[in-house]
Order: C-alpha cells, then structure tokens, then sequence
C-alpha cells in the first residue's frame, strides 16, 4: 500500500486513502418541512464528478438509501456503470423513505426491514453485492441494534455484502459491534478540525475498525468559500439547520466555528495546500484509520479534494501547531 491507499478496517478491503461522500448529489429531499438536501442538483454534473474522481484513483464512494430517497444510490449506480470490479461501494440503512414524495418517513430498526432495504439499494446500485453497509441509526439502544447482527451475518454469508459498520459518533455504540460483530468493519462518525472525535477514534484503533470521516470539511466551512455574512438557500439542510447540524445556525456560519476556521487557515494552508486540502490532510495525520468522505457536487470540488492526495498526511510538527492553536480557544 501507498500514501494514496488504507485498509477499510479490519475487513481486508483496500481503498484510496479519500473516500466521495454522496450526500448532496441525492438532491432535494425533506422529512416533514425539514430540507435534507442540499438543494437542486445538477445530476449530468454529478455523473460527471463521480467519473472524475474515479480517473484519480478514488475507490470508495459513500452513500445512503435515504439520501434523496434513492436519487443518490441510482446515480452512483449510472456514474459507475462498467466500473464495479474496480471500487468499494458503502451505503446505509435504517430509515425508511417515500421515493414519490421524496421524504424521509421516520426509522425502522427491525431485522425484517434489514432485508428489504439490502435488496432495494442492491437494485437501485445495480450491483450484486454492498462492499460495506452501514446502520444509519446513530443512537439506536445496543440491545436493538445487537438484534441485527445476525441477520447482517446471514447477509454476509449469502455474499449479498462483505463488510458491515455502525454510522454513531457514540463511542459505546461503536464498541459495541466492534465487539460481537465478526465482519463489522467501521465507524462511520462526525470528525474534523473543527470537532475532534478522540473517544471514537480510540475504538477504531483499538479494534482495527475504518474512522469513516463523515462532514470531513464540516460542510463546506472548511472549503474557505464562507464569511459571516454567508447566507444559504431554504431547501438547503443548511439553510434551516436541524439540530444535529452544528455548524450553521439561522441560515448562516455558525460564528464559532469561523473562529476555528480563522484560527487554523495559516496553519493548515502554509506549505501550499489549499485550506480543504489541509483540513483532509490534518485527519490523515491524526490516524492510520482515517478515511475522510468529503462532500461534492462538481468536478471542480472533486479535483481540489482529491489534490490533498498528493500532499498527504500534515507532518507532526504542523499537526502540533493546529493542535496548540485550536487549544487556544
């Protein structure tokens, strides 16, 4: 393995070191009134920058069921049609979903739900065969989610998928399964320069389990673009910000994490990387486990991203600096 590689955990799966994550190229979506999207999308653009980051060597794209109610899943599907063989496809259950509609319909924990939904995205990806499947539902209780293993087991046996994990920034969950799960593989968790997950990260190290590293750039605050007069659109997730989502608030950049942006740019930028780039590189240097899954919806987003390849993992003295900086506030 190079720099450009890392192992998805402890399931013997290699991967490039930058996973895509496919959230926003789901479209509009809403539970209720609630936007869960990140606006309209462009789906040409989306094929587009899929395909891209496949001609720069990314292998692991990320998505979900419910993100657009299926739009996501069928459009990875289009983007890497004649490509399967050569990439790690990871998606996730637990909520259901009214495609017609395209709104989120509230969860379903059970083991008989498990099947329907694994042959669903198995349609939906064309595929016949989920590399990584991931429990969408971050806090459901340990006994519950325990129920599934079996099941998640069978499905392994069948060849229907090769790996599973749990997607929780609750580091008792995450030890749960990394515990009793014989193919659970990976973490998927909220983790960035912005919001450190030590306790998380601890269970992926010591397990041998993927840091799977959702909101990597904290939804865009770490692409440099936002200032404190940044507004976005009302059928975007970030506009109207449910309460999960920390770093916007009323339609805005949340004036804290500016801070933080504003405290570590010099820092995370200083040997040429641009400030995504260096926000992706800190989280290589924090672990061999890490897999950050940035966000995208053009080409141009996928070849920046991808660009933090080429300069790696930051050295110790600059992840030091960050450190000390962040310390600071």
């Amino acid at each position: 393995m190079n720099s450009d590689t890392r192992m998805l955990g402890r399931s013997g799966i290699e991967v490039s070191a930058l996973g895509l994550g496919c959230l926003a190229i789901g479209g509009v979506w809403h539970e209720g009134d609630q936007p869960l999207g990140w606006g309209q999308v462009d789906d040409d653009e989306s094929i587009r920058a899929v395909r891209r980051g496949l001609e720069l060597g990314v292998t692991l794209f990320d998505t979900a069921d419910v993100y657009g109610t299926g739009h996501s899943e069928r459009i990875l599907a289009r983007a890497l049609a004649g490509h399967r063989d050569e990439v790690v496809i990871a998606t996730k259950w637990g909520y259901t979903y009214d495609e017609a509609t395209r709104q989120a319909t509230g969860p379903d924990p059970s083991p008989e739900y498990l099947r329907r939904a694994v042959a669903a995205s198995l349609r939906r990806l064309d595929t016949d065969r989920i590399d990584l499947y991931q429990l969408h539902l971050g806090d459901l209780a340990i006994d519950q989610a325990a129920e599934l293993l079996g099941t998640l087991e069978e499905l392994v046996t069948e060849g229907r998928i090769r790996s599973y994990g749990w997607s929780t920034d609750l580091p008792d969950r995450a030890e749960a399964w990394a515990i009793s799960g014989t193919h659970c593989t990976a973490v998927q968790h909220s983790f960035s320069v912005l919001q450190d997950a030590p306790e998380v990260l601890a269970v992926c190290e010591r397990y041998d389990l993927a840091s799977v590293n959702r909101g990597p750039l904290a939804m865009g605050l770490l692409s440099g673009k936002f200032t404190e007069s940044s507004t976005l659109a009302a059928d975007d997730v970030r506009g109207i910000a449910p309460m999960w989502l920390d770093w916007f608030r009323d339609g805005r950049p949340a004036p804290e994490f500016l801070a933080r942006v504003a405290a570590v740019r010099e820092a995370l930028t200083a040997d040429g990387r641009t400030l995504a780039q260096g926000a992706l590189g800190w989280l290589w240097a924090r672990s061999a486990r890490t897999l950050p899954i940035p966000g995208f919806r053009t080409v141009a987003q996928v070849e920046e991203n991808v660009g933090a390849l080429a300069h790696g993992p930051l050295q110790p003295d600059q992840l030091a600096e960050v450190d000390t900086l962040l310390a600071k506030l």
